[in-house]
């Protein structure tokens, strides 16, 4: 992995992002610390224009979006325009609000939905992914929803975009994962994990928990992964000072160079 594949998920940065203003000087301190790439999500209003003229300003690539899963399965050509506006190539659907996981025919219609807006996307020369989270790892039939996912739609209409933190809180194993998605995880995210001392699972920065990066950003990087981003859905602070630490992490234990 290089240093230039290493991005930052805006999400973590959502307190700091609500008018253009704050979204310009954010981006600004992002690219100070070292982060060269962005996944823009969490974000308040903006120009799709204003904000590229701000991330060209500094220098950040765009690598890729998160857009609401309504938007992306139902109204799929709206956020092809979106991307095509950004200048960027790669989505997530980011989360399954309003779908039973207990229920099979739930299940069937998101993957169905998936599956064609994926269709759509790529005749585009756009690619959809899929951000998991733990509740994925619940099994009907047998099979863990994820599997399902990834085992019912075709690979060039979705991709992976794997979370290691939430894998890990579902059961899984981060790495076996990213074996498993080979040649169709374009992105992932890098999540650490630890546990309090009250036996409660908590987000954590990059390489001060306990999930093993070296073997996770092998079997990514082996597999075609293309960009390494980094997420914390909370903080114990400033934010900045939490993307600052996994990124410090990451470029004297993880790069190549």
């Amino acid at each position: 992995m290089k240093l230039s594949q290493v991005g930052l998920q805006l999400f973590t940065l959502r307190d700091h992002l609500k008018t253009p203003a704050d979204i310009a000087g954010s981006l600004k301190k992002v690219r100070e610390i070292g982060y060269t790439a962005v996944q823009v999500s969490g974000m308040g209003r903006i120009d799709e224009a204003e904000l590229v003229q701000i991330l060209d300003g500094e220098g950040l690539t765009l690598c890729a979006t998160h857009e609401p899963g309504p938007k992306i399965l139902d109204e799929t050509e709206q956020v092809i325009e979106r991307l095509k506006k950004l200048k960027c190539s790669i989505t997530a659907y980011p989360f399954p609000a309003g779908v039973d996981f207990s229920d099979i025919r739930s299940v069937d219609m998101l993957i169905a939905k998936l599956d064609a807006a994926g269709a759509k996307m790529q005749a585009e020369g756009l690619r959809l992914t899929y951000h998991n989270h733990g509740n994925e790892f619940h099994k009907i039939g047998g099979k863990t929803v994820l599997d399902r996912i990834y085992d019912e739609t075709r690979p060039e209409n979705l991709g992976a975009e794997l979370d290691t933190y939430w894998v890990q809180y579902g059961g899984g194993n981060p790495v076996v994962w990213c074996e498993k998605m080979a040649g169709r995880q374009p992105i992932i995210h890098l999540k650490d994990y630890t546990c309090t001392p009250e036996n409660q699972a908590m987000f954590c920065e990059v390489g001060y928990g306990n999930l093993d990066f070296p073997a996770i950003i092998a079997a990514a990087e082996k597999g075609g992964c293309e960009w390494f981003v980094v997420e914390q859905d909370k903080t114990p602070g400033d934010p900045f000072d939490s993307i600052r630490m996994s990124f410090e992490y990451i470029r004297q234990h993880l790069v190549s160079e």
